[in-house]
């Protein structure tokens, strides 16, 4: 355990005007908040804030940082209260430790639920003050540090678990790739200790059979530098158990096909050294193809600068060379710690500044709940990158498997609101092309576009996700509300009584809901009956006898006028299909057929054909149907959108016969969306075809065009 004088003589090695008497006055105060508290190794639970300060302060962090390390689990642990450190410590560092404190006074559903809170709180804390993060990193390595000491296996694994999902992910965030890698390091022996010793034993097979070619490298290379005029300090990197695991995952090989298990660092004095330095290694040895990235001239998120080069250097070894200046290597070493400035009290407190935590605010802003934000953030995190343009250069950073819908959310929130199309190095692609580095991306926006809830199948990005995720949920949650109220309305006229939201209001606690609205949600949504609110609103009326329930039977004979009736019907002109109303893909439903309705329980209602035979699955379920119509006053389609008709087509087995079943469908402003061939015979092919029309009529001549042509053998429309 680092003793009292020890840990003020390592601050005062990088810091010598620091503040001697509060780091005693918080180092005595900790140590008596914490009494005889045990950890799970048998020490004193005090030896952890104290190693949590020692790390801290190999990044030569400010004092107020360290004095946070040493109290930051008094309020959560102890008896000590905020108002005691702000009195004692000052308001900074009581608003330091209360970001790093977790929130265990709260009752949470699930384990994963805490996790998710807990982040939650941490990403607004960091946004105030990264300090907090920095020291959050630290003291989460050292509990890795002792990890072993816990005994239930469940919880070390959760514990290690997190630490690979979250904490290691931050620190490479903030650029603290060592700090990482140690985090990861130690996750890897917890979660997957035979892999580990695997590669382990191998690297130490390697270590011993190359320590002399590794000093070889470097002294040929510094000496090839050194001729020609470049003074570089050369060191050897070895890559990490689970690095190396990673990689051999990724790329699907084994240990002994990986090339940089052994990279080495070239640093220079300037950066036009690294160029310089690139061309003379270049020069000498033969390039391995694919292996160069030049992120001095697009630095990684994370403010990581270098050139990486593949090479088949001395003895023909394959090699990784890392080149970059001094200042480059500290950052790629420390991170943000790198830029602290502690004389200046401290140049990097505020971390809204950095642009990849501006985007977990924003994702914060617009999930659901916790655990939304936490998969959100996951995605937005937790992946390689692709580096992107703007048409006017700008640099956009996107995860691996970015398509122009995350470019587009990524340059604003409106931009991929309105995104309705997207150039890809100058030629129009589908929105969900998979971009590249150094595809130049333009999009191209509309202001009657809105975000399509199909976009979500292959988005990549956290950002877009939950942009489109919070647009499907309200407009969901309006959809649900709308139809519920014409539930509602149509109900209560049958009774002959007027629906009104007073008399909604006075029943809403009888169904558990915050509004009317939200009752009117619940209706529409199919979680509350309509019939079970008017009974709750009008106690007196009766439950109407079976015998008045066959109105809602499939039969073609009952409510032969019901659809078009006016009052009767429900209206879903207004609703998206996919959100309140869905269309039933059995019987494909097209404005102009005769429908009927089926409530499902969080679905709303789902519309089919009148004939279609899958309503003989709830012939014994009355209550679940509704008259529901297209409203053809308003000109008989549906809010104006194309429709899928499915037609079954019997062709000719000739050259040509498809060429002219598609003319004819296009020629007739269809357009096709899906083709199967469910039957190959000798002379014909029997197919269904799905295609985009407006409305029954447009199908129906559709397949009148079609029976007009030689190569069709029969057309009709598909059911079932």
């Amino acid at each position: 355990m680092i003793r009292q004088f020890e840990l003020v003589d390592m601050i005062k090695a990088y810091d010598p005007n620091v503040d001697e008497d509060s780091l005693n006055r918080a180092y005595v105060f900790a140590m008596k908040a914490h009494g005889a508290q045990k950890r799970a190794s048998g020490d004193p639970y005090f030896s952890h804030p104290i190693e949590v300060a020692g790390i801290l302060t190999n990044y030569k962090v400010d004092s107020a940082t360290i004095i946070t390390a040493l109290l930051h689990d008094t309020i959560e642990d102890t008896d000590v209260t905020h108002e005691e450190i702000t009195e004692l410590f000052g308001d900074e560092v009581a608003r330091l430790v209360e970001g790093v404190t977790k929130l265990t006074r709260i009752e949470f559903q699930s384990d994963q639920a805490k996790q998710a809170e807990n982040f939650r709180k941490l990403v607004l804390a960091m946004s105030q003050d990264i300090r907090v993060l920095l020291v959050k990193l630290a003291d989460r390595l050292h509990n890795m540090q002792t990890l072993h000491f816990i005994k239930n296996d469940d919880k070390r694994r959760r514990i290690a678990t997190e630490t690979m999902d979250i904490y290691a992910p931050l620190a490479e965030r903030i650029g603290m790739q060592g700090l990482k890698a140690e985090l990861e390091d130690l996750a890897f022996a917890e979660l997957n200790p035979e892999a580990r010793r695997s590669i382990t034993r191998r690297l130490d097979f390697l270590r011993e059979r190359g320590e002399d070619l590794v000093q070889k490298v470097i002294s040929e290379l510094t000496v090839l530098l050194a001729e020609n005029g470049i003074e570089a300090e050369i060191s050897g990197r070895e890559k990490t158990p689970y690095s190396i695991w990673r990689k051999m995952q990724k790329y699907e090989v084994g240990f002994e096909q990986l090339s940089d298990i052994m990279a080495f660092r070239v640093v220079v004095k300037t950066i036009d050294d690294c160029y310089k330095s690139l061309g003379i290694a270049h020069s000498a040895y033969p390039v391995v193809p694919l292996r160069f990235k030049d992120y001095i001239s697009t630095p990684k998120p994370n403010g990581y600068r270098s050139i990486h080069t593949g090479v088949f250097g001395p003895e023909r070894q394959r090699i990784e060379l890392q080149i970059r200046t001094e200042e480059m290597h500290e950052i790629a070493e420390s991170g943000v710690a790198a830029h602290w400035n502690y004389k200046q009290g401290g140049a990097l407190k505020d971390g809204k500044q950095y642009k990849w935590l501006r985007e977990l605010l924003d994702i914060l802003e617009h999930a659901a709940g916790p655990e939304e934000f936490l998969e959100h953030t996951k995605l937005e995190m937790f992946q390689d990158q692709v580096f992107c343009f703007s048409p006017r250069g700008d640099l956009i950073n996107l995860p691996t498997g970015a398509t122009p819908v995350d470019f587009a959310y990524a340059v604003h929130s409106e931009v991929g609101d309105r995104c309705v199309g997207a150039k890809i190095n100058g030629r129009m692609m589908p929105l969900r092309s998979q971009l590249r580095n150094g595809d130049q991306v333009e999009i191209i926006t509309s202001k009657a576009q809105t975000p399509s809830p199909t976009w979500e199948r292959f988005v990549v990005s956290g950002k877009a996700r939950a942009r489109i995720r919070r647009f499907v949920r309200f407009q969901e949650r309006e959809q649900y509300e709308k139809l519920g109220r014409s539930m509602l309305r149509r109900v209560f006229k049958d009774e002959k009584y007027e629906l009104a939201d007073k008399g909604l209001a006075g029943v809403i606690k009888i169904f558990h809901q915050p509004t009317v609205a939200d009752l009117c949600a619940q209706v529409g949504s199919g979680h509350i009956g309509a019939r079970d609110v008017l009974e709750a609103v009008y106690p007196g009326v009766r439950k109407k006898p079976n015998t008045d329930d066959k109105k809602h039977l499939p039969a073609n004979t009952t409510r032969q006028k019901s659809n078009n009736d006016d009052g009767e019907a429900i209206s879903i002109k207004g609703l998206i299909p996919g959100m309140a109303m869905h269309l039933a893909g059995c019987c494909h439903p097209l404005p102009g057929d005769r429908i009927v309705g089926i409530v499902t329980t969080g679905r709303g209602v789902t519309i089919h054909t009148i004939d279609c035979e899958t309503l003989g699955t709830y012939h014994d379920q009355p209550e679940r149907w509704m008259d529901v119509s297209w409203d053809d006053r308003s000109g008989g389609g549906l809010n104006n959108h194309s429709q899928v008709g499915r037609i079954f087509v019997s062709v000719a087995n000739v050259p040509g016969a498809l060429g002219d079943l598609s003319t004819v469908i296009a020629k007739n402003n269809g357009n096709i969306s899906n083709l199967k061939i469910t039957n190959r015979a000798g002379d014909f092919y029997d197919m269904l075809i799905d295609v985009e029309v407006q409305n029954v009529k447009h199908l129906t001549d559709v397949i009148a065009a079609l029976r007009a042509s030689p190569m069709t053998h029969a057309v009709d429309r598909a059911r079932g």
